[in-house]
């Protein structure tokens, strides 16, 4: 563990720096949500995805979009970061990133890997794909009923490894929603994912969003909180590729501990999003509420939007609320993260005093 006013020296140096961005901030994760369309039902969506109809770019529409990106802003230190619903039920896909490929864009993608086989691992690698990230979401049953989708497990398990056969990948990641009835698994979990070729795990809580909210019996308690932040500490102590995700500050006891650097909401500072439909917006997590909607890729340029709107993004959170503009941790944690906060309330939703700290 690292020693205690250490980690406060950093998460001053942090705190100034997350300034800085707030007046200057550096574009680096550009997420494209190709649809919202998925074949599973997952439990925990934050986007209602599934067999829903979603305005759709064209495929020019995004080459024209890439392209102004690349003038105005150029593909340096970018990623393209692609996601859904499942952005390979997007029947353009291939066209769509092979010409991100073509202009020069690094990019990855999220995806359950149901729909990946050797074939499609081998066109990825044609179009440039550089990571993953593959939800894995507890042992086979579990998995197929957390997400809804007999013999997913099977399907996504085998994706992974054409991912690692042929996809020529950068980094291979499993990604793991914790959940009151599958935290229970995590130690034979890691003895799965320790035996394949994957280069990490990133092991995340479900967040109190989307159909979560329909299932609150799967929301983690206090005990199951300490023993996923304990389970992940003790397997980097080992030297084991498993980490926590950005979200959420975690009290001096944790931060640093479990992921490889301190806690920063990205939203609007590193990261924006386009919607299915061309909608800017930060990240897509945030809950979607017209007043988070900066612009749209149809109308604006996104390089204007990128540079002079965002400010509800570039600001403290703990501002709006009694208890956190009050509390000792507000300099490090801002109120936390914006797609975990009540903005009907005006509070967060997710908040680790008393739980880790």
């Amino acid at each position: 563990m690292l020693d205690v006013a250490m980690k406060r020296s950093h998460l001053e140096q942090m705190r100034d720096y997350r300034k800085r961005l707030m007046v200057k901030p550096q574009l680096r994760n550009l997420f494209l949500e190709l649809t919202l369309r998925c074949n599973e039902r997952c439990m925990h969506c934050g986007s209602h995805c599934g067999e829903v109809f979603s305005d759709e770019l064209t495929v020019e529409q995004y080459r024209t979009f890439l392209q102004q990106v690349k003038e105005y802003m150029s593909t340096k230190g970018k990623m393209l970061d692609i996601t859904g619903g499942e952005p390979l039920l997007r029947k353009e896909f291939f066209d769509i990133m092979g010409a991100a490929h073509e202009l020069g864009f690094s990019w990855g993608m999220t995806s359950n890997a149901t729909l990946i086989d050797d074939s499609v691992a081998k066109d990825l690698k044609k179009v440039g794909i550089g990571t993953i990230s593959v939800s894995i979401d507890g042992l086979e049953q579990t998995h197929d009923e957390f997400r809804r989708t007999p013999g997913g497990y099977r399907k996504a398990m085998n994706g992974i490894e054409s991912l690692i056969r042929y996809g020529g990948l950068e980094h291979v990641q499993v990604t793991t929603v914790v959940t009151h009835k599958n935290i229970g698994e995590l130690d034979e979990l890691f003895k799965i994912f320790n035996d394949m070729d994957i280069d990490s795990w990133r092991v995340i809580n479900m967040e109190p969003m989307g159909r979560a909210k329909e299932h609150p019996e799967l929301i983690l308690t206090k005990e199951d909180y300490q023993t996923m932040f304990e389970f992940i500490r003790n397997k980097r102590m080992q030297g084991e590729p498993v980490t926590y995700g950005c979200s959420h500050y975690l009290g001096m006891e944790y931060e640093r501990e479990v992921r490889d650097w301190y806690y920063l909401c990205t939203a609007g500072l590193y990261t924006a999003s386009i919607c299915a439909n061309g909608d800017i917006v930060a990240c897509l997590d945030i809950e979607r509420r017209p007043e988070f909607v900066q612009g749209n890729v149809l109308r604006d340029r996104f390089s204007e939007v990128w540079e002079n709107k965002f400010q509800v993004f570039r600001r403290d959170l703990s501002d709006d609320n009694e208890v956190c503009s009050k509390c000792d941790q507000k300099e490090f944690c801002h109120g936390d993260a914006y797609h975990s906060w009540d903005f009907d309330n005006n509070r967060p939703q997710v908040c680790f005093k008393d739980i880790l700290f």
